[in-house]
């Protein structure tokens, strides 16, 4: 279906329709649809035996050499690095079919910390959290994406628990224009449900600096783009360009330093 063909079933213009598309989901027509193919097309990689060529038609798109770049540019790995047992053990996935939050044991048994490494040229982002009142201490993932859309591990993290209102401190992020979005539930048990939220606009972390975000909890509603991104840790992995950039920071009175800033996120960070 073509834009203009969406606007005229709700009988409004197109430019209305996407100002109207925006404001209920924070993000264009466009980028909506490549998120939600993005994200089937991480699904069906990890849940089913397909070849990637039948996924790519699958998804719409119709070429598996132009889905394959979009794939690895957005994500961090190919369609085939994704179906890595790795990625499949460190899911975070939000989406109606697909609820994914891996526990603080699995993350320590994976060799992943709770928390981000410090960058000597980041900043900090705290982040004020706030869950529904009925909701007791829960796991939380609070992270830095480079996209509003999370597509790709964060660039930097804090996992934890909470309840109510608390602040989550995450240290160690690049300087640089980011985004904030958070995942929260109950993650041991027979039944998992997930909470998630995200900060209202960007935030811009500056070397040495603290910034201050907002995210409120709450349930997925049918207008948000599902999410799905793994914690694995890339260096751990042979995946050749895809690995971690190593990116050196002049840090004073260590002019050694060296900081793991993910492949995406490196065009984003500038470290002085």
């Amino acid at each position: 279906m073509t834009l203009d063909e969406l606007a005229s079933s709700v009988f409004v213009s197109r430019y209305h329709f996407c100002r109207i598309f925006g404001k209920a989901t924070g993000v264009t027509p466009g980028r909506y649809l490549a998120a939600v193919r993005m994200f089937e097309a991480k699904r069906l990689l990890l849940t089913t035996s397909l070849r990637v060529a039948d996924i790519v038609c699958s998804v719409g798109y119709s070429s598996t050499g132009t889905f394959t770049t979009r794939f690895t540019s957005t994500v961090g790995l190919t369609p085939t690095q994704y179906r890595d047992p790795d990625v499949r053990a460190l899911l975070v996935s939000m989406a109606p079919d697909l609820l994914r939050l891996p526990s603080s044991g699995t993350l320590r048994d994976a060799g992943v910390e709770l928390a981000s490494p410090a960058v000597h040229c980041g900043g900090t982002v705290v982040v004020a959290a706030e869950l529904p009142p009925a909701v007791g201490p829960v796991q939380v993932l609070a992270g830095i994406y480079p996209q509003r859309i999370p597509q790709c591990a964060p660039v930097a993290y804090r996992y934890g628990e909470m309840a109510g209102r608390g602040w989550i401190t995450i240290a160690g992020v690049p300087a640089g224009r980011w985004h904030v979005w958070a995942v929260a539930g109950q993650v041991n048990g027979p039944r998992q449900w997930l909470l998630s939220g995200r900060s209202a606009s960007p935030v811009v972390v500056r070397p040495g600096q603290t910034t201050r975000a907002e995210v409120r909890f709450r349930e997925l509603s049918p207008s948000d783009v599902p999410v799905a991104l793994s914690l694995a840790p890339l260096r751990n992995r042979s995946l050749g360009v895809q690995a971690p950039r190593l990116v050196r920071a002049v840090a004073r009175g260590d002019p050694t330093a060296v900081v793991f800033v993910p492949a995406m996120a490196a065009r984003n960070a500038y470290c002085p």
